[in-house]
């Protein structure tokens, strides 16, 4: 795919928008070396500085990767951004089962795995939800990474970073004017207490559990949507 001079408007989301359409068109692959600034000005008709902050873009999103005196090289074709996307065009419900089997996962993990560090780190974030209750989302945030971070496992915690937000944010779309469930701490401190124990059966039904109320919040409210819909069908054919 040949690369397109950009327009005088928004030059740099749209040289952005083109090096991600190379990317995934397989123009560059995994480890290559892309063109230099002066390369890629060139063809795009744009200023090197342009090149350069769409560059930076593209590296913090994972995407690229600049080596101090080698260049820039490609370090992923798969491109988070679209991932995104497709979270927030997912259904709740469809999102909280991937969040269940994500942190039930890593509750059985974590109580096999934790380590001093991680029960003095996952007390400590429990003690601040605590404090905070639902006046912080941070916190119950911490909590969670806190679980996850006791696996061990570098790839499920960058995956769980990546996937959180975006729940959290679907959540609070799909419930609209409703308030979000409220923070459970009794099964917080039954989910901590079982990673100390070392229980991994029950570390996984206490992640599940933290999990019902808010999906049983979401099928109720998906039901009532649904109800809604039938009902003003129903009167508009009459």
């Amino acid at each position: 795919m040949a690369l397109k001079a950009a327009g005088r408007t928004s030059l740099v989301d749209s040289v952005v928008e083109q090096l991600r359409a190379q990317l995934a068109d397989g123009e560059w692959a995994v480890g290559d070396r892309i063109p230099t600034e002066h390369e890629l000005a060139r063809q795009l008709g744009v200023g090197r500085n342009t090149v350069r902050e769409a560059v930076r873009v593209l590296v913090h999103a994972g995407l690229l990767e600049s080596r101090q005196g080698n260049g820039t090289f490609v370090r992923s074709t798969a491109d988070p951004a679209a991932v995104l996307s497709g979270v927030r065009h997912a259904g709740a419900a469809d999102v909280i089962e991937l969040r269940i089997a994500l942190e039930a996962e890593a509750a059985r993990l974590a109580a096999v795995r934790r380590d001093t560090h991680d029960l003095v780190r996952l007390r400590a974030t429990l003690t601040t939800l605590r404090e905070e209750g639902d006046r912080d989302a941070d916190a119950d945030l911490a909590f969670h990474l806190a679980v996850v971070g006791a696996t061990h496992n570098a790839a499920f915690v960058e995956v769980y970073r990546f996937f959180s937000a975006q729940v959290h944010e679907v959540l609070v779309e799909a419930l609209g004017d409703r308030e979000m469930p409220p923070v459970d701490m009794d099964t917080h401190e039954a989910l901590a207490a079982a990673i100390e124990a070392g229980d991994p059966e029950e570390a996984e039904r206490q992640a599940r559990e933290l999990l019902r109320v808010p999906m049983e919040a979401v099928v109720a409210l998906t039901d009532e949507q649904e109800r809604s819909g039938k009902t003003g069908n129903t009167g508009e054919s009459r």
